[in-house]
């Protein structure tokens, strides 16, 4: 079985190619920018998703194809309005169409919980609207799908913006973690290894054309995920909440999600799991090393 993961170079994209390599498929990697993870038996397609003769040869003869590409961050979406549509929507088009055209027997696509919620700016807007757009080519083309809604991830390989990871940063590199918030903001943590592994596992037939909400199930605020930083990193970190006048506020969601009402997803969550604590000790050790390695390029 050939997979194919589009955006698969990034943090989530590329735990779910080492999911789909760990379970036979022949994984291929789509991505503008080569993988640092990746592993002798996937291969790697360097490629942009608006690229549509790029996009078509790298879905041929494709049984699933994961479309886990685009802009994820909010703020930066919420900056970038023109970019976000662009690349979101007219990318999963792209991407789409191509499926289609080769037959692909499922394409599983990689939303977010915020199309719940009236927060999440411009990236909540894109995903809304190609949920839509995918049930609509179902429709009318009979392309299956799978709708994956993740809540908030974390664990190796985030970029700096992801949540625990930001505050793990900055705990380590300033001993001081800024919050744009109250810090009573509730948070259902799930590890990207867990996610990768759901990811996969739904491929079959029982979740065809529908949608899932993929969440941990160790519920927590903001400032208790600090704290637990602050203990397993064993140094004196300063918190600091901003409760108001926050951009970062404005586009994100304080306790739920649950606003906007979108086609009824179930949720999904691991019967064994990653607990969070073991969890953020991998993250911690992770910005330790990365910090290492940057003073030692330094002193060479």
């Amino acid at each position: 079985m050939k997979a194919v993961v589009f955006g698969g170079s990034g943090f989530l994209g590329s735990h779910v190619a080492d999911a789909l390599s760990d379970h036979g498929y022949e994984t291929y990697i789509f991505d503008l920018n080569k993988s640092q993870w990746l592993n002798d038996d996937q291969i790697m397609l360097q490629g942009d998703i608006l690229d549509e003769s790029s996009v078509a040869s790298a879905v041929k003869d494709a049984d699933v194809v994961y479309h886990l590409a685009g802009m994820a961050d909010i703020g930066e979406a919420a900056g970038k309005p023109y970019d976000t549509m662009q690349i979101n929507i007219m990318g999963s088009m792209n991407l789409i169409d191509a499926c289609i055209a080769a037959n692909v027997k499922r394409f599983m696509y990689a939303s977010t919980v915020y199309v719940y919620s009236n927060k999440g700016s411009f990236y909540r807007i894109s995903k809304q609207a190609v949920e839509s757009i995918l049930e609509a080519y179902n429709e009318n083309h009979g392309i299956e799908y799978t709708i994956l809604r993740y809540g908030s991830l974390y664990g190796p390989r985030a970029q700096e913006w992801n949540g625990l990871k930001n505050f793990v940063v900055q705990g380590i590199r300033d001993g001081k973690i800024i919050y744009p918030g109250t810090g009573e903001e509730r948070r259902e943590y799930i590890h990207v290894k867990d996610a990768a592994k759901l990811s996969v596992n739904v491929l079959s037939s029982e979740y065809a054309n529908t949608c899932l909400t993929l969440t941990g199930s160790q519920v927590m605020t903001t400032r208790e995920a600090m704290q637990i930083i602050r203990e397993i990193a064993s140094r004196d970190m300063e918190l600091e909440f901003i409760a108001e006048g926050s951009i970062y506020q404005q586009a994100h969601y304080s306790i739920t999600p649950y606003r906007y009402t979108p086609k009824q997803g179930k949720k999904v969550v691991p019967a064994t799991f990653i607990d969070i604590g073991e969890g953020i000790l991998e993250l911690i050790e992770e910005v330790y090393q990365e910090a290492n390695n940057v003073n030692d390029s330094e002193v060479i």
